[in-house]
């Protein structure tokens, strides 16, 4: 694995643990509200467990992608960006939100892309 790959890889990795402590932490706050779109504070305060639930499973994503730069492994950094990208069109789908698309899946596929072909 070069250099610039596991830099790259780092950056969706800490993109993703960003996700984690807003959808962990700032659910129900301003900055998580402005971050997401959300309807209301109550909207917000009802949905917290479940966006704890997701902050956790980007938190999940965040380690695989570390853990593939730990073992220098590319096949394990495939897996993780495709779970990624997969979650980001997913996102979009159901959300209809085009920022998703552009911060979660493109990026992943970007960093895989640029491993696959360079």
């Amino acid at each position: 694995m070069t250099i610039t790959t596991a830099v790259l890889i780092t950056i969706i990795a800490l993109l993703h643990f960003y996700f984690l402590i807003l959808e962990m932490f700032f659910w129900d706050k301003p900055k998580g509200i402005k971050a997401f779109k959300l309807e209301s504070q109550e909207f917000a305060k009802k949905t917290k467990v479940l966006a704890a639930n997701q902050g956790l499973y980007n938190g999940f994503l965040a380690a695989g992608l570390l853990f593939s730069i730990f073992e220098s492994n590319l096949r394990i950094a495939s897996f993780f960006l495709f779970c990624i990208f997969i979650a980001g069109i997913y996102g979009f789908y159901s959300t209809k939100n085009k920022v998703i698309l552009f911060v979660q899946a493109l990026p992943a596929i970007l960093v895989f892309l640029f491993f696959t072909f360079f």
